[in-house]
């Protein structure tokens, strides 16, 4: 009730927390103490957030910081693109061959991909996920002989340790049923038609399509001076990424205190480097129903927003 905007003494407030799911959480509580208590300094534009990294890469003599996984695994892209090629010949003997934009393009799209098998992997066995786009099929292309060679692949040395069995079926529905047997136990587990129509497996099939599209069965992958004889596309990004990291010193921060207070003012403090975000409202009304529902007392609005809202996220923290 005594706050007065007229005797603020500073107009920039930045909030300063970890880089982590617990600083997110904490930086959380006090936007919505800033909005319900003091709502005029987010009104104005007093209010920022540092942006203090995750990363600290080390290159030689050259250092660079990078603020989080998703601008890590960027670098890390770009690293190992420099001067990368993919060449592959298909069963008429023609060869083919990605590099520049293409090659990139197409590592982003299989990157994304593999976050979404990611996030299936607690209901369907991601490897044989990966299976599904190295053999580009779907419920209408799992004959028997197709089913044969995938499990074939399965059960090849390189393809870890677990023995897959695999069989089809066809009740009106395509099932693909697996069951895998690893240290003497057996996991059943299986492929229906609620997961044929997912949006998921379409973004899984639109990259096998592609994969099968741009490149042929033999491949080999070259960065510089170096090359590399691949089988599929994932060995092949897997090669180029391995072979990126060789030569970095990677430093992961835990927190703020972590760092010595050059480098807490060379990456978060600087005014000429700093990176800082201003935190603005641009609707009231739907600001105002997500903070009561999110942070509010009641458990049964949570609730609701929560199981309707669970499938459209692609990172949670539990």
């Amino acid at each position: 009730d005594d706050f007065n905007i007229e005797k603020l003494r500073y107009h920039r407030i930045i909030i300063m927390t970890d880089a982590d799911v617990d600083g997110s959480h904490i930086r959380t509580l006090l936007l919505t103490f800033f909005y319900r208590q003091m709502p005029e300094l987010i009104e104005k534009g007093y209010i920022y957030i540092a942006q203090p990294p995750l990363y600290k890469i080390g290159k030689g003599k050259a250092q660079r910081y990078v603020k989080d996984d998703a601008e890590y695994e960027a670098y890390l892209l770009e690293l190992a693109l420099k001067n990368a090629s993919v060449q592959s010949r298909d069963e008429a003997g023609t060869n083919s061959q990605i590099a520049g934009d293409d090659l990139e393009n197409l590592c982003r799209e299989y990157l994304s991909v593999e976050k979404t098998i990611e996030r299936l992997s607690q209901d369907y066995d991601p490897i044989v996920l990966k299976a599904l786009i190295d053999h580009s099929v779907d419920e209408t292309g799992l004959t028997d002989e197709t089913v044969q060679k995938i499990e074939q692949d399965l059960n090849k040395e390189g393809y870890e340790t677990p023995h897959y069995d695999l069989s089809v079926t066809r009740n009106g529905a395509v099932s693909l049923n697996v069951v895998k047997r690893l240290h003497g136990m057996t996991y059943d587990s299986g492929f229906d038609a609620a997961f044929w129509n997912s949006p998921e497996f379409t973004s899984i099939k639109a990259l096998a399509e592609k994969l099968e599209r741009m490149l042929g069965d033999s491949l080999t992958v070259m960065r510089g001076e170096k090359q590399h004889e691949c089988a599929e596309f994932s060995e092949a990004l897997d090669w180029l990424l391995s072979t990126a990291k060789k030569g970095l010193d990677v430093q992961r921060y835990k927190g703020l205190g972590e760092m010595n207070p050059e480098q807490l003012w060379e990456t978060t403090m600087d005014p000429t480097v700093r990176r800082l975000l201003k935190v603005i409202i641009e609707d009231d009304v739907s600001s105002d129903d997500t903070f009561t529902i999110l942070m509010g007392d009641q458990v049964e609005p949570r609730r609701e927003f929560i199981e309707k809202n669970a499938f459209t996220v692609s990172n949670l923290d539990v």
